[in-house]
C-alpha cells in the first residue's frame, strides 16, 4: 500500500526557526520512516557535509489529502544518529523523562497575527490605523473580526488531523487571533503546536495570507503577539496550595538569570514586554491573582480552590514550545519536589 506522508521539521534559521517540508511517496508495507534533506539549504549544514536525517516523532492525519495520508512531525539528527545542534526536542525529552512522576501538564495560547499586502487584516491598505484598541477582543462583524474564515477553517483542519486544540478566539488587535493546544505534556504540547503553526501556514498560503509570529508586529499603541503558557504538575492539581510554589520558584529563576527567558521565550521580547501592553516588562518579575499585568497570573478560581495552574504570561509568539515547557519544568518541578507543608506557603501570596 502507498501512502502520502508529509515530513516536517524545524530549520536552522536564526533568530528565529522556520517550518519546512516535504512529500514522500512510500509502501508502508517495507520502507523506513527515517529520511533525509539537504541542511546546506536550510541553515542547518554545510554544503560539503550536507546530510541531515528526518526522524518522525508524531504522526497525525493529513487534513489536506485524501483519507490515510499523513503528516509526520520530525526531529533532526546527524548522520550518526545523534540529535542535531538544532535539535530542542531531545534535551526537553530527556527533563521530560526525569521529571515524568510530576505528570507536568501545559496549555499553550498562541498568538498570531494575519497580514494582507504588508498590513494586518483590518488595517487601512493604504496607510494610516483603524481604530483603537477595544472593539476588536473576542469580537463579531466585519468592521472588526478580520479573518475569520482562515481561522474557523484552521480549527477544523487541527480537529481533523487529530490535535489537541482546545479553542479560538479573536484578540485584541485588528486581524490577530489565538488559539489554544492543550492539556497535555510537555512533548505532546510542542509537537501539536508546531504541527498547529503548519497548518495554519497552509491555510493562509492558500488564501494569500501571511501568517506572521513577531512579537511586535505593529509598533506603537498595539498590543504584542504572545503565547501564554498554562502549567501545572499533579501535586498543584491535587495538593492545597502546592501552586504557590510554581510563582516563587519562577520568581527565583529570574532573579538568578534574568537574560535566561530572552532564551527561553522568543527573540525580541524586550520590544513586546515593555509593561504598557499587559504583562509587566521583562526587566521585572511580579505575579497576582487575576493580573494580566504580572509576568504570572493565578486565575481566581484557583485562589479560590487552592489547587490548579499558573499561567506565564511571558512566551512570545514566536516561542520554542520545547524551550519554554522545558523552562518552566526546570524551573518549578525541583520545588514542587521539596515541598512539605505547602499550606504554609499561603502567607506569600500577592507579594
Amino acid at each position: 500500500m502507498r501512502q502520502l506522508v508529509e515530513y516536517i521539521w524545524i530549520d536552522g534559521t536564526e533568530p528565529s526557526p522556520q517550518l519546512r517540508s516535504k512529500t514522500r511517496v512510500i509502501d508502508i508495507s517495507n520502507d523506513e520512516a527515517l529520511w533525509g534533506f539537504d541542511g546546506s539549504s536550510t541553515n542547518q549544514a554545510s554544503g560539503d557535509s550536507s546530510d541531515c536525517v528526518l526522524r518522525p516523532v508524531l504522526m497525525v492525519a493529513d487534513p489536506f489529502r485524501p483519507r490515510g495520508s499523513l503528516l509526520a512531525m520530525c526531529e533532526v539528527l546527524t548522520p550518526d544518529m545523534k540529535p542535531h545542534r538544532t535539535n530542542k526536542r531531545h534535551s526537553c525529552a530527556n527533563l521530560a523523562d526525569q521529571y515524568a512522576e510530576h505528570e507536568c501538564w501545559f496549555g499553550l495560547e498562541q498568538e498570531y497575527t494575519l497580514f494582507k499586502d504588508g498590513v494586518p487584516l483590518g488595517f487601512p491598505k493604504d496607510g494610516g490605523y483603524p481604530a483603537p484598541q477595544g472593539q476588536y477582543y473576542c469580537s463579531i462583524g466585519g468592521s472588526n473580526a478580520f479573518g475569520r474564515e482562515i481561522v474557523e477553517e484552521h480549527l477544523q483542519l487541527c480537529l481533523d488531523a487529530g490535535l489537541n486544540l482546545s479553542g479560538i478566539n479573536a484578540e485584541v488587535m485588528p486581524g490577530q487571533w489565538e488559539f489554544q493546544i492543550g492539556p497535555l505534556g510537555p512533548l505532546e504540547v510542542s509537537d501539536q503546536l508546531w504541527l498547529a503553526r503548519y497548518i495554519l501556514e497552509r491555510v493562509a498560503e492558500k488564501h494569500g495570507v501571511t501568517v506572521s509570529w513577531d512579537p511586535k508586529p505593529v509598533k506603537g499603541d498595539w498590543n504584542g503577539a504572545g503565547c501564554h503558557s498554562n502549567f501545572s504538575t499533579r501535586q498543584m492539581r491535587e495538593t492545597k496550595g502546592a501552586y504557590l510554589t510554581a510563582p516563587l520558584a519562577l520568581e527565583d529563576a529570574f532573579r538568578q538569570n534574568p537574560s535566561l527567558i530572552q532564551w527561553a521565550y522568543g527573540h525580541n521580547i524586550e520590544s513586546r514586554l515593555t509593561g504598557q501592553h499587559e504583562t509587566c516588562s521583562y526587566k521585572e518579575f511580579r505575579w497576582g491573582t487575576s493580573d494580566r499585568g504580572a509576568s504570572i497570573r493565578i486565575p481566581w478560581q484557583v485562589n479560590a480552590d487552592g489547587v490548579g495552574y499558573i499561567e506565564d504570561r511571558r512566551p512570545n509568539a514566536n516561542c520554542d514550545p520545547y524551550r519554554v515547557t522545558r523552562y518552566l519544568m526546570e524551573s518549578i518541578c525541583p520545588a514542587i519536589q521539596s515541598l512539605e507543608e505547602p499550606a504554609q506557603l499561603k502567607m506569600n501570596f500577592g507579594k
